[in-house]
């Protein structure tokens, strides 16, 4: 698989958004998603998109990993765990199906929109969407598990959780590092075996490899920034381009696949 420049110009976007969104900005990695999806197609992207994620997660532990409250956290491991399970079982069941519909682009699709829907009603109403029972906490993790492995797309359902724990900036930063960095390697594994179960639809390639390897550099540039963006960017503005944007990108992924 040969990139266009303009595949490359995109992902060169998508790999710095990755950096800021780890060490500043957590909002806009949705963005990320689609924009992937548009270089890569939706499944190659998924796992084109998690060695980034990890690499951006590196820093962020880095920088905020004594800021971390694992009591937020426990709770939410084992939905989480299962709502990854279940995402593996899609993405397997997507890879054996045939036809020219990618449904995997769909579903990528819908959920970034689902997402966003989530980031919209977070900005409305806040604290009053933060899991306060036993069952709120099981759909929340399995919800957020599901949506990591099938679309690395979790980041707007954490937010919510970790903003309406109250934390501090440092500890929200340290809590989701965390949480981001333990569950992509869990991740690692399982799209592994996939590529290796079904050559013929895999989630990883040669190219994505040497995709991921270019990218580095794009994502130290990003990390550092998105460090000093922090205190500096009016958050609203930017916010409503990113969601805009995703928004616009996961729309598209849906359409080239339904029309």
């Amino acid at each position: 698989m040969i990139l266009t420049p303009e595949q490359w110009i995109i992902g060169l976007v998508a790999a710095f958004v990755v950096g800021v969104s780890k060490t500043g900005i957590p909002g806009i990695g949705i963005v990320v998603v689609p924009l992937m999806a548009v270089v890569f197609g939706g499944r190659l992207s998924v796992g084109a998109t998690l060695p980034l994620l990890i690499a951006g997660d590196i820093f962020a532990v880095l920088w905020y990993r004594h800021h971390a409250r694992w009591d937020n956290l426990r709770g939410l491991i084992p939905w989480v765990m299962i709502g990854i399970a279940v995402g593996a079982a899609l993405l397997w069941y997507t890879g054996v199906q045939g036809g020219a519909v990618d449904w995997l682009n769909v579903i990528i699709g819908v959920l970034v929109l689902l997402m966003l829907v989530v980031s919209l009603a977070r900005s409305r109403w806040g604290d009053k969407l933060v899991p306060s029972s036993k069952a709120a906490l099981v759909s929340t993790g399995t919800l957020a598990g599901f949506s990591t492995a099938v679309s690395n797309a979790a980041g707007p359902i954490m937010s919510i959780y970790l903003t309406g724990m109250g934390l501090p900036k440092n500890e929200f930063m340290g809590t989701s590092a965390w949480y981001f960095f333990i569950f992509n390697l869990t991740k690692l594994p399982i799209y592994a075996f996939l590529s290796l179960v079904l050559p013929a639809k895999p989630m990883v390639s040669s190219a994505t490899l040497v995709f991921d390897l270019a990218m580095l550099p794009v994502i130290v540039i990003g990390a550092f920034i998105g460090k000093w963006l922090l205190p500096r960017i009016p958050q609203g503005m930017f916010n409503g381009v990113v969601l805009l944007l995703a928004g616009a990108g996961a729309i598209k992924l849906i359409l080239d696949q339904i029309h």
